[in-house]
């Protein structure tokens, strides 16, 4: 049986590798909303970072100063992160139920997820197996030889085949998918909505860049950093990013 797959719009940045020579999408992510302030100064409307300047401000006679950059840069090195609550980020991210857990951790922010429950299951991720580090029960190393990276492949293929299988017979049965959805493994993919302060995505991107975050969520980040960099660069040449 053919797998399904989303399609998705040409802004999505995607991260992929080779399964059987054909590049196969799994981890997207796309920026979907910012705080959009709503005052101007000197006829200029403040952009999200001046908001948090402005807002900094609030005690000062100078609330209005255009300039902000040693402002915000002072506020981090001396961990002033309230300022940074000031404006929100919201992201879309399309991963696998094996990693939106550890997303969903993140309790400062706010979520939306696919829902099992009410939607089909579209897709079966796939991915490229790294051997488990003796000395660390959450590292993995990627040096497998080819066999065992070939042999992961065929039973991926294999248990994905099966569970998509079994999945849509139950539905054509008429089992309700919130039933049904237990047949699919955690590499079925989902789709789910971030929304937090910027104060959030700050220890969120420090946490989950890190080495020590498994690779594919610290390429989510890697892609969400990105983003955040293009829309907060004063903030970011700040933080060292």
């Amino acid at each position: 049986m053919p797998f399904r797959r989303f399609h998705y719009p040409p802004d999505f940045r995607y991260i992929s590798f080779f399964h059987n020579r054909k590049p196969f999408p799994i981890m997207q992510v796309r920026l979907i909303s910012l705080t959009s302030p709503e005052i101007a100064i000197d006829g200029q409307r403040l952009t999200p970072e001046g908001l948090m300047a402005y807002c900094a401000r609030v005690s000062s006679p100078h609330q209005e100063t255009p300039d902000y950059a040693n402002l915000l840069a002072y506020c981090i090195q001396h961990k002033h992160w309230s300022v940074f609550e000031m404006v929100d980020m919201t992201v879309e991210i399309v991963t696998s139920r094996a990693i939106s857990p550890q997303i969903l951790r993140h309790r400062s922010f706010t979520f939306q997820e696919f829902s099992q429950r009410y939607s089909k299951a579209q897709t079966i991720e796939r991915y490229t197996p790294r051997r488990q580090d003796s000395k660390n029960r959450q590292n993995s190393l990627d040096d497998l030889d080819a066999e065992t990276v070939r042999w992961f492949d065929e039973a991926q293929d294999k248990v994905a085949r099966v569970a998509m299988e079994k999945y849509e017979g139950a539905l054509e049965k008429g089992i309700a998918k919130e039933c049904a959805r237990a047949l699919l493994p955690l590499a079925t993919q989902t789709k789910l909505y971030m929304k937090g302060s910027i104060r959030s995505w700050i220890h969120y991107l420090e946490v989950r860049t890190n080495p020590a975050t498994q690779k594919e969520h610290r390429e989510i980040a890697d892609e969400i950093r990105k983003t955040f960099v293009g829309e907060f660069p004063v903030t970011a040449s700040a933080l060292g990013w």
